[in-house]
């Protein structure tokens, strides 16, 4: 990922609403929601969410596809994972140990931050 793209992946997400947006979808997996359910889930105003909806989609955070008369939209969970490992990939370079105490500490799950092999999962 180039810095450009994670600007604009980060400026998408400057809103505490936004954020509460992608944890909600991110939470729901593959499954996504409808945005009548987002709404009610967060006690959002349906104008003031197709707003932040449009915003996020347009950054590639959210896909939305139609079900008839309503949408679903679903968290784009691998490029969030590719912002988490874009901000860390190059942490502590010239002490890869020291790097090692703070993934350790950060109580995140050690794959995700690693590089992804060949075939695209970490090793």
């Amino acid at each position: 990922m180039e810095t450009p793209a994670a600007a604009k992946i980060f400026e998408a997400l400057s809103s505490g609403i936004r954020l509460d947006l992608v944890r909600l979808l991110i939470r729901h997996g593959p499954d996504g929601l409808v945005a009548g359910d987002i709404a009610r889930e967060l006690g959002i105003p349906s104008s003031n969410l197709s707003f932040h909806l449009r915003g996020l989609v347009h950054a590639g955070l959210l896909g939305v596809e139609k079900e008839g008369r309503f949408l679903r939209y679903r968290a784009n969970i691998p490029l969030v994972l590719e912002i988490v490992r874009f901000l860390t990939a190059e942490c502590c370079q010239s002490d890869p140990g020291r790097c090692q105490e703070f993934r350790a500490a950060s109580g995140v799950p050690g794959r995700l931050f690693q590089d992804p092999g060949p075939d695209g999962d970490p090793s």
